[in-house]
């Protein structure tokens, strides 16, 4: 929803055309909250996040009024008049908290791959530095693959055989 098929950047222009349809899916509200609430994608301001911790842990027959959630949820100033037309509706309420809640968690999934994605670049970093390392022949400060150097030094190591033992010393039986 966020790009179209040449990689332009159209997720304000979808949301206000979502923004534009909510009343005609209105009637859809009670059942399928998540098809209205796109429309209100980045228009929560969340001024107490404690609180909308305990409100996303609460089933939905224990959900608070909109009215309650005014001092830890704030709408922007675009998304006012798309709350008062569902506002006018019966569950209208139920809906703009469960709107409020999707976005809370949508919020917190995206800053959490935000901070995944700074680890992974940093693994990334530290893998990039390892395998230029082992390109080098130094690894740990030792030579080579397995501590050795892989020039000919008369040694006659088996990396089969090597295997092998390794295997039988964590128990299992050596194939023969």
């Amino acid at each position: 929803m966020k790009s179209d098929s040449e990689g332009n950047n159209m997720l304000k222009a979808r949301l206000r055309e979502k923004a534009s349809q909510l009343p005609l899916l209105l009637p859809m509200m009670a059942s399928n909250p998540e098809m209205l609430a796109s429309a209100f994608h980045q228009g929560f301001i969340f001024l107490n996040p404690l609180a909308l911790e305990a409100l996303v842990s609460k089933e939905e027959a224990r959900l608070p009024e909109w009215k309650s959630l005014s001092a830890a949820v704030r709408l922007e100033p675009w998304a006012e008049p798309l709350a008062k037309t569902v506002l006018a509706e019966p569950a209208g309420e139920r809906f703009l908290v469960t709107a409020a809640a999707l976005e809370y968690l949508y919020r917190g999934v995206q800053s959490r791959k935000g901070s995944a994605a700074a680890d992974a670049d940093q693994d990334a970093d530290e893998q990039d530095e390892e395998n230029d390392d082992r390109e080098n022949g130094d690894l740990d400060g030792q030579y080579g693959r397995h501590g050795r150097d892989d020039g000919d030094d008369g040694d006659d190591y088996d990396l089969g055989e090597a295997g092998a033992d390794w295997l039988a010393e964590q128990g299992f039986d050596r194939k023969e």
